[in-house]
């Protein structure tokens, strides 16, 4: 009987598979039937894969080359590489949301009917719907230097607070897997994200810098006292682009310890704020 678990014998694109959730992802993979796996980053990841494409995810030109190298049928791309907003606001929304659409757009027709997009999202954009009107008008701009334009031309909607260009790239990373799941289901290809809390990973230093020691330990605090491992992300990304999955689309999984359910519950302390 087959594994609905399994990879075995499959063609999986992994962005970002060097480090952190990508690497632990890689591991994953491996454990689950060892299939093809393409790794598109700027370095060659240390785990297991079968090749490698050396890819600027912040450059448009660099993304449609890759594109035109993976000729094989594709069964999942995992779109999980990711940046801090330190990366800057041309970086940030580019690696983290244009590039994830431009790859998903352009591999759909090498998507094999009951294949998937897995995207890396995170719960920093869980605020996606008090943005809505202003994210459609981004989801609606196909030229990638454009979006880049409207996106530094509207920093007001984002450099407030502790928020920034990453939560709102991760915003947008939300609302287009929900809207694009529906126009991939007439392929028969599924489009879920995954959406973490912090991660005990090498990015976690500039989420230290840009949301502070103090906002960073607080939500540890909430989620049950520890941070989530790369390993406890890339499981549920592995089950999203599984067979296991063959009926869940347009779905933005959380995974944060219950943070989000403790908030809308009433059950947060936010003492340690004051």
């Amino acid at each position: 009987m087959t594994n609905p678990f399994g990879y075995a014998g499959k063609h999986v694109i992994v962005t970002g598979g060097t480090t952190g959730v990508g690497s632990a992802l890689l591991d994953v993979l491996a454990e689950n039937g060892r299939p093809d796996v393409t790794v598109l980053d700027v370095k060659v990841p240390p785990g297991p894969h079968a090749r490698f494409l050396a890819t600027d995810l912040s450059d448009p030109a660099a993304v449609d080359a890759a594109i035109a190298q993976i000729e094989d049928p594709v069964d999942v791309l995992f779109n999980n590489a990711g940046v801090n907003s330190t990366a800057g606001i041309r970086t940030t929304i580019g690696v983290n949301f244009l590039a994830c659409r431009r790859l998903a757009e352009g591999l759909l027709p090498q998507i094999s009917a009951g294949g998937a997009v897995v995207n890396t999202a995170s719960s920093a954009g869980n605020n996606w719907a008090a943005h809505r009107a202003e994210l459609d008008q981004l989801l609606g701009i196909d030229d990638w230097e454009a979006a880049v334009s409207w996106t530094e031309a509207h920093r007001d909607l984002y450099e407030q607070g502790h928020s920034d260009v990453y939560y709102f790239s991760k915003e947008a990373l939300q609302l287009w897997t929900l809207k694009w799941s529906g126009g991939a289901r007439s392929s028969g290809v599924r489009v879920n994200s995954v959406c973490p809390a912090p991660i005990d990973t090498p990015l976690l230093a500039d989420f230290r810098k840009t949301m502070t020691d103090k906002v960073i330990d607080w939500n540890i605090a909430q989620a049950g006292g520890r941070l989530m491992s790369p390993r406890e992300v890339a499981l549920p990304l592995a089950f999203l682009g599984s067979e296991a999955a063959s009926y869940v689309s347009g779905v933005n999984l959380v995974v944060d310890g219950g943070f989000g359910a403790a908030m809308v519950t009433g059950q947060l302390d936010f003492s340690a704020l004051a």
